[in-house]
This record gives structure tokens, sequence and C-alpha cells, in this order.
């Protein structure tokens, strides 16, 4: 695309690629969960979520989302009389999943707007590299978005040859607590690619609610807590609540929670810091990583 399309981002993992990409400067609008890097909390928030989750427990949050959608209601509140004067060129979103962020169909069915709505619907590590490519072939820096798929790609390398040679560990990652939901899409590729074997998970297919006793007669040596939209730090809280530490502990399986918002649930570059912190989990070394030392918290251990 020529000149310097003016651009509205409704999902958090293609703020993210763009800003990669060096068109942070082009964004004029960005959805309420649009939080890396820092630089985009100044813009103008378009979209946000109608439920505001930040006090509730998971089983609310679960609760809350079925009953939504069980009636037909959108997850998302879209601002389109500020979308309108924002006057976007192009406006970015996804179909992948309902919960995450407005649909592209909302986007055109709310919003009469002369501007190219495009979707990122990833399910894997490699198409997550090739929407890269595909927004940096859009905005015309091409060169740029193979540096950046070249950085994923060397990172997650680096990491996976650092533990080819160890015995894979038995681990079950779950991306919701209450009810338990088993990983899909690419979280069973970053497992393996680190070093271990998901017992449960099916990489390229959405998650599936599962029970605690599904996941403990797998006989996992490590559960990885990463809920979709959750850090570190509230992931504790909430494993702490629903008393999993206790539940873990007695069934001698190691559980650490990690910050899924961050490097797990979206599909963007930093899936790749993914897997170096889930090797360094799996297979611990002498001298983690910084990051990895911020990113791991052990259920219990505070």
């Amino acid at each position: 695309m020529s000149g310097s399309p003016r651009i509205c981002s409704l999902l958090p993992s293609a703020t993210e690629i763009l800003a990669d990409l060096g068109l942070t400067g082009r964004l004029v609008g960005r959805s309420a969960e649009c939080d890396w890097p820092p630089a985009v909390s100044s813009l103008p928030v378009v979209t946000a979520a109608r439920l505001d989750t930040l006090e509730l427990a998971s089983a609310e949050i679960d609760g809350a989302v079925r009953a939504a959608l069980a009636e037909g209601r959108s997850l998302y509140a879209l601002d389109q009389q500020l979308i309108e004067e924002l006057a976007p060129d192009v406006i970015v979103t996804q179909d992948l999943c309902t919960v995450c962020a407005v649909s592209s169909g909302e986007v055109r069915a709310i919003c009469d707007l002369d501007a190219e709505v495009i979707s990122l619907d990833p399910h894997t590590i490699e198409e997550i590299e090739q929407t890269v490519l595909q927004l940096a072939h859009h905005f015309d820096v091409a060169k740029r978005g193979r540096q950046v798929v070249q950085r994923m790609q060397e990172t997650i390398a680096t990491a996976s040859r650092a533990v080819t040679d160890l015995r894979p560990r038995r681990v079950v990652v779950l991306e919701w607590l209450d009810p338990p939901f088993l990983a899909g899409h690419w979280l069973p590729e970053i497992v393996a690619a680190a070093g271990g074997i998901d017992l449960l998970g099916q990489a390229g297919r959405p998650s599936r609610a599962s029970t605690w006793d599904e996941v403990l007669d797998a006989e996992p040596e490590l559960v990885v807590l990463a809920p979709c939209g959750f850090d570190a730090a509230r992931t504790t809280n909430e494993a702490d609540r629903l008393g999993l530490p206790t539940r873990f502990a007695a069934a001698g399986v190691a559980s650490f929670a990690v910050d899924a918002n961050a490097y797990f649930s979206r599909p963007s570059p930093r899936v790749a810091d993914g897997v170096a912190q889930l090797a360094g989990l799996f297979h611990p070394r002498p001298a983690a990583p910084h990051a990895l030392q911020h990113a791991l918290l052990r259920l219990g251990s505070r």
C-alpha cells in the first residue's frame, strides 16, 4: 500500500506486529486490550470489552462469556463515531476467536467507512510468521517483515538446539482454569520446540474444555497455567483461590504460572520468547535469561 495509510488496530497481536514493523506512527486507534508496546497507550481506544473482567474469577468470566454468546450478544463495544472521526484507511482485526476481539463482520456491519478491513487468523507458529509477512507486504515494509520473522525463527531455533538431546518433559498446558481448558493452536508447538510433549493439547486446533481428573490422569511432570489474557501474577492468585498448588503438590506435579498475555495467548512475534521461556523451565540452566526469571512463577512458592 503506497502513501502513509492511517491504521486502526482492534487486535493486540496486530498492534504488536505493526510496532515490530516500525509502523507505530501510522496507528490512529486501538482496542483497550492493545497494551504493547507501551507507546500505544496514548492512542484513542475505539473498542473495548463490554464485560469488565478485572475483578472476576475464571468461572465468572466463563459464565458471562457463555451467556453473551448464547444470546447472540457481542462481547465488544465499537465506538463507531470515534472510528469515523479518526478516518482510518485500514482496520485490522480477526475472525479466529469470538472472545478475543471484534470480528471483521462486526466491523463491516457497524462502521460505514471506506476503509479496508484486514482479518488475521493464524492457528500455528508458521501462520503467525505469515501474518507478519502479510502485513509487511501490505504496508510496503517487506524487508522489515522478513527481519522480524528471522528473529522469531532464530530465537526458537536457539532454544530448541539447547534442549534437542534432552529427554522431553511430559507437560499439560492450560489456557483457562475454571473450567480447565487444554491448549490448542500454536501452544502445543511452543511446548514441542521448548523440549516438551503437550500430553493433551492439539496443535492447530481450538482449545477444549477438560476436567482436573483428565489433567492429572495424563500423569504430567509439569502443568503450565497460561490462561488467556492473564499475566503470571493474576494466574497465581487465581490458582491459589482454586486450591491448585495443593492439588498439584498432592499429585507430585510441578506447576507454574506464566505471563500468557504477553508471550503465549497472542499470535505475535513474542511467542518466540515464550519458546525460550519454556525451554528454560523444562530444562533449567544456571544462567536463565533475565526475562525468564520474571515471566514464570512456581505455584506455592510465595
